[in-house]
């Protein structure tokens, strides 16, 4: 069997989500979801792709876009936004929800209302970057949309920057809600890590003029041991949520719960179901970053193969009491064609045990290959035909 033929008979591994069987687990939230980032499996699924309002977890999205926008440097930090008094009279009070205490015609930077969605989860922080960014909320949440697009978030839809209700039109999965979360750490990694494993922030003042300090909602920072992110939500139609993320020892999982019914609840569950993750769970190392892990063949390039390689350290997820029994096999659609860039992702590494479904890791080429000239074609050809 050619590698090309063993693609099309892989293809529905490859597009299935990858759920493992598990230590047994019930959780107290109506959704519930959870993946393993460092191997790709899924090890917890309770409605992820029932559609449902996330409430303040749409903020990911708003923090996503303006993180992808500092990083292609269409965006800085110290940019400053002006508060228009349209958007902090709409904005402010106890009826606006949670609020970074911004005021009416203050200047706020891009790297401090980053930090009053993330960590305060200000409503008004959201809609003032939004329309520092785009202009308006809405010309600001078609680039949500587009970016959730291009993410391949398949069941979400934004309406507004912060989650607030808005009769149906904003909807998530908790399937989408991790793949964003993973998105954000994986390709935003530096901005990640310094917004949101922030414990507290303070901006704005008291009626007596004493400085405001909150802390952040996240029910499983300093809880749970490498605990970093991400974002809660709550509104009366969606319940409490949480999507969260934590890594020890290698491992990164990130978690989805919704639908709670008290704020203590999320709370209690979310460090329930990451601790489960963690203990219930185990990671079997097979590749280190850079190994290589098999060689393709070539086309038309100036070398006939190329090196397979992983592009970081490779684990299959097993449940702690599993066989340790593990087949391993590359599969790609080949011949591969040049022109080929070193790093780029030519190959899958599909992981398959007797206790759990196949898991798919991505390989990676591990040399430039240049697409051959003339000579080059006929060169190859010769050592090809006489071995």
């Amino acid at each position: 069997m050619n590698k090309s033929v063993a693609v099309l008979l892989f293809t529905g591994l490859l597009t299935q989500p990858l759920t493992a069987a598990a230590p047994p687990y019930t959780s107290e939230a109506p959704i519930a979801y959870m993946k393993d980032l460092s191997s790709g499996a899924v090890l917890y699924d309770k409605g992820g792709e029932t559609k449902m309002p996330p409430a303040s977890m749409a903020k990911m999205m708003t923090a996503h876009v303006a993180f992808r926008l500092i990083q292609k440097g269409e965006l800085k930090l110290d940019t400053m936004f002006t508060v228009r008094p349209e958007t902090w009279k709409q904005w402010h009070g106890p009826a606006a929800g949670s609020t970074m205490f911004l005021s009416a015609g203050e200047q706020v930077s891009v790297e401090n209302l980053l930090h009053g969605i993330v960590t305060l989860s200000g409503n008004d922080a959201c809609v003032v970057l939004a329309e520092g960014i785009a202009g308006t909320e809405q010309a600001f949440v078609a680039l949500m949309n587009e970016e959730a697009k291009r993410m391949g978030l398949k069941n979400s839809h934004f309406g507004t920057s912060n989650g607030w209700p808005d009769e149906g039109v904003t909807y998530v999965t908790a399937e989408d809600l991790a793949s964003l979360a993973q998105g954000t750490i994986e390709e935003t990694p530096d901005l990640y890590k310094r917004f949101y494993a922030t414990r507290s922030f303070t901006w704005g003042k008291t009626m007596g003029g004493a400085d405001i300090a909150q802390g952040n909602r996240n029910p499983i920072l300093g809880k749970i041991a490498g605990a970093d992110g991400l974002k809660t939500g709550h509104t009366e139609e969606a319940g409490f949520g949480f999507t969260g993320s934590a890594e020890q020892d290698g491992r990164r999982l990130v978690m989805v719960v919704a639908g709670l019914t008290s704020f203590n609840g999320r709370i209690q569950e979310s460090v329930r179901f990451m601790d489960w993750g963690f203990k219930a769970w185990k990671a079997q190392p097979l590749f280190k970053k850079g190994a290589t892990v098999e060689t393709a063949d070539v086309q038309l390039g100036s070398e006939t193969s190329v090196a397979l390689v992983a592009p970081q350290n490779l684990a299959v997820t097993l449940p702690r009491t599993a066989s340790t029994n593990i087949s391993v096999k590359v599969v790609y659609s080949g011949p591969i064609k040049a022109p080929i860039a070193k790093g780029q992702k030519i190959a899958d590494l599909i992981v398959s045990t007797p206790d759990t479904p196949p898991q798919v890791m991505p390989l990676v080429a591990g040399a430039d290959v240049a697409e051959a000239g003339m000579f080059g074609r006929l060169w190859n050809g010769l050592k090809s035909l006489f071995g």
